[in-house]
């Protein structure tokens, strides 16, 4: 079981400095926590991550019971052991999966298709693979297009057998595009099955008394206040230790920045807070003004490997190193990282790597955007522990 402290809150917001104890090691909050979808960061192994200063791990059930299966991992000794990353994991539902696979398709939302789309009218990016109900989840398998199903009971038992520190119950995500009955609907089936899973994860817990697991409950609700601070309130009355943020956040930034400060004013300051899948720097400040404790997002080792690369220290906080205004440029990529990277390598290098395909600047690249995230969290924390709130203007350049 993991354990949460607050050791200092900040003047003028809702924002905190905290440390979260896991069975594997504790997390300094707030922090960003990498992405290893299917068990492994891309193009880092743990000695890597470890250099960089990464915390924690989030692993996917989806992809993880597709591949190698959730019975190979638990034989294996678990994710700690199969992984050889000994610090906290978390392991999220396979609940985006179900939405990205389905009404995500349906409504032209999710990795490649914007997640906050504005007023724009949505463009079908296919026909759904799933079929929802009362009983779980339906979907067709990305690997052989065989039918999966997903229930909450069955979530939990692969998550015992993943052995992360940190695991979260099958939820509904929904789109910006679902009306609000759809989002309603939607809202009290993840209500149903947070109640399904916490059944079920008490249950084993009577056969794994020596499990030090944690299961969060998860905030659905869309952008829709009533329902975003009726889900908070029945999430925390159900008792869970720990609490994640999921599901349509809105149609822009703003939307979500509302969404949070409802979620915060709902929930007990005491339990830590999960943001699923937001991670852009300046996404970050804000939310961490509204109380939240912990990130995942894969944006940024996805914009390395796609050669976009974080910096600290340009306006925009990135630079697109396959511009040939790169090519002889002698400088780090960001002159005040201390990254492994930065330090031995230029801009150039990493251009000419880029440009010739070579494997080894995928490594490089999502080291140097690592770092630079636990940079940025680190900065944040620094600014917490002074009893000062984080501000946008003061951290990024303008």
């Amino acid at each position: 079981m993991s354990s949460f402290r607050i050791e200092r809150k900040a003047a003028g917001s809702e924002g905190r400095l905290g440390l979260l104890t896991t069975a594997h090691g504790q997390i300094h909050t707030p922090a960003f926590v990498a992405v290893a979808t299917r068990g492994t960061v891309r193009a880092a192994d743990p000695r890597d991550l470890l250099a960089v200063g990464v915390q924690a791990l989030i692993g996917n059930t989806y992809h993880l019971v597709l591949r190698p299966g959730a019975e190979m991992v638990g034989e294996q000794g678990g994710l700690h052991r199969f992984s050889g990353w000994s610090g906290p994991w978390m392991t999220d539902s396979g609940g985006y999966q179900v939405f990205s696979l389905g009404a995500g398709k349906e409504h032209g939302v999710g990795k490649v298709a914007s997640v906050f789309p504005g007023d724009k009218n949505p463009r079908p990016q296919g026909k759904s693979l799933v079929r929802l109900s009362e009983q779980g989840a339906v979907f067709r398998s990305v690997l052989d297009g065989s039918w999966v199903t997903f229930t909450p009971e069955s979530v939990i038992r692969a998550q015992r057998l993943l052995g992360a520190d940190i695991v979260l119950p099958l939820d509904e995500c929904t789109s910006p595009w679902h009306s609000r009955e759809y989002t309603a609907q939607a809202c009290e089936r993840t209500h149903r099955w947070a109640e399904r899973a916490l059944a079920a994860w008490n249950e084993d817990g009577r056969c794994l008394p020596q499990s030090d697991q944690t299961l969060y409950g998860i905030v659905q609700g869309g952008a829709y206040e009533d329902l975003r601070r009726r889900s908070a309130r029945f999430i925390a009355d159900l008792g869970f230790p720990g609490v994640a943020v999921g599901g349509s956040l809105g149609r822009s930034k703003e939307e979500m920045f509302q969404v949070l400060r409802w979620v915060s004013e709902e929930l007990p300051h005491n339990v830590p807070r999960h943001l699923l899948g937001i991670g852009s720097l300046e996404d970050i400040v804000e939310a961490v003004r509204r109380g939240i404790d912990t990130f995942d997002c894969a944006a940024p080792t996805r914009m390395a490997r796609n050669g976009t690369l974080l910096s600290l220290g340009e306006r925009s906080g990135r630079l697109s190193i396959r511009s040939a205004r790169f090519r002889n440029d002698r400088g780090p990529v960001d002159p005040s990282c201390d990254c492994p990277v930065c330090a031995e390598h230029s801009r150039a290098f990493l251009h000419h790597l880029l440009r010739a395909g070579e494997l080894t600047y995928y490594r490089l690249a999502t080291l140097h955007n690592l770092r630079t995230m636990v940079r940025f969290m680190e900065h944040i924390r620094a600014l917490l522990a002074e009893g000062r709130s984080p501000d946008r203007k003061e951290l990024l350049p303008t």
